[in-house]
């Protein structure tokens, strides 16, 4: 992969809108630690009704449709403790120690991934870079979409609005056996990689996370129960394609809108703007405020406080978004808040245009 110049952003000025944003949240909402136990308590609980979901597979997993039900219940409990409990553990953003929150993320190797390398992409390219060509690993995944407008187009993207609908249910399917290789073996678009070496030990963690998930997810319940491997398998197949669902709303609603903002890096890798200026231009909220989703999605609908706070747990996020929404309007700065519904149907048709070919206007360089 050829070199290129690590993006970097303009200084903030004395009158920088982050500067005084940051000062009256310390002031006004971090204080409170209460809000830190909620997500603690909801990591913990999360964590716990995974298992019991888990427990009610193997003990009432004889009915076939009780399997399924559990088996689905287990799925998606697993993508809420993801989105909210994982995501903020990675930040260390849930417990008060590191080694607690580092302790926590091996939940994703319980799911059959690998935590340190999921992190290192997160943190070190994401949340830096977000949207940024070459750089924004989490928005480039693969060449069978396209959404940055600089991104070599194929003939096939012209159906990329209608097809990436039937690939989305599959994708923690494609995540756990495809993606992680891709990002350990892979050198075509494998951002990581210019950043960090893998160490060996993250490869054997990788394979026995693998292993071992496939083992008490599909084989201990094949054993326990009086039930044919077929029907066990598609189960889980079905846990899968719904847990997907469920979790693709939050990944195709806070970058990826038909209004996305995709920087180019001018050569010399100086951006005019502020990292501030730019986690606000490139980054949107969802259904922010409704109960149910800040539930189920935790930092997801609040994500542009997850950006300008990433070391702030989801639980502080309503107290913190009316003060972005403030400074936003002080200072003429984009703040966009979508109904779920809305934000994807604005995915929708940021595929439709991205199918077409380049895109002008959603490309620039600062």
């Amino acid at each position: 992969m050829d070199a290129l110049k690590r993006p970097m952003f303009a200084r903030a000025s004395k009158d920088d809108f982050f500067k005084k944003l940051v000062k009256e949240v310390q002031e006004t909402v971090l204080k409170n630690k209460k809000i830190q136990y909620k997500s603690i308590y909801k990591a913990l609980g999360l964590l716990a009704l995974f298992f019991v979901f888990y427990g009610c597979i193997l003990l009432f997993g004889n009915s076939t449709p009780l399997l399924y039900t559990f088996y689905i219940l287990m799925g998606w409990t697993m993508i809420v403790l993801f989105v909210n409990s994982f995501h903020d553990a990675a930040h260390g953003a849930v417990f008060f120690t590191p080694k607690q929150n580092r302790w926590f993320c091996y939940v994703l190797e319980l799911f059959g991934s690998n935590s340190e390398i999921w992190i290192r992409r997160h943190i070190e390219l994401h949340h830096p870079y977000p949207n940024v060509q070459n750089w924004d690993c989490d928005i480039k995944q693969s060449d069978l979409v396209r959404l940055f407008p600089n991104s070599k187009w194929y003939k096939f993207h012209k159906f990329q609005h209608i097809y990436m609908w039937f690939l989305y249910p599959f994708y923690t399917i494609i995540w756990l056996f495809s993606r992680d290789f891709k990002d350990f073996f892979g050198t075509k678009d494998n951002y990581l990689k210019r950043i960090y070496t893998i160490p060996v030990l993250e490869y054997v963690k990788l394979f026995a996370a693998k292993v071992f998930n496939i083992f008490y997810m599909l084989l201990i319940p094949y054993w326990v129960l009086d039930q044919q491997f077929s029907t066990v398998f598609l189960a889980w197949f079905v846990m899968h394609l719904l847990s997907s669902a469920l979790g693709v709303v939050a990944l195709i609603s806070t970058h990826v809108d038909e209004h996305a903002v995709f920087p180019l890096p001018p050569e010399d890798g100086r951006f005019d703007l502020t990292w501030a200026e730019h986690q606000m231009l490139v980054t949107k909220d969802f259904s922010a405020g409704n109960p149910i989703a800040d539930f189920l999605y935790g930092g997801f609908t609040h994500h542009v406080a997850h950006h300008l706070f990433p070391t702030v747990g989801h639980t502080y996020y309503p107290y913190i978004t009316p003060i972005i929404k403030k400074y936003a309007a002080e200072y003429n700065l984009p703040y966009t808040c979508y109904p779920a519904i809305e934000a994807v149907k604005s995915h929708f048709y940021l595929l439709k245009n991205s199918g077409v070919g380049q895109n002008i206007f959603n490309s620039y360089e600062l």
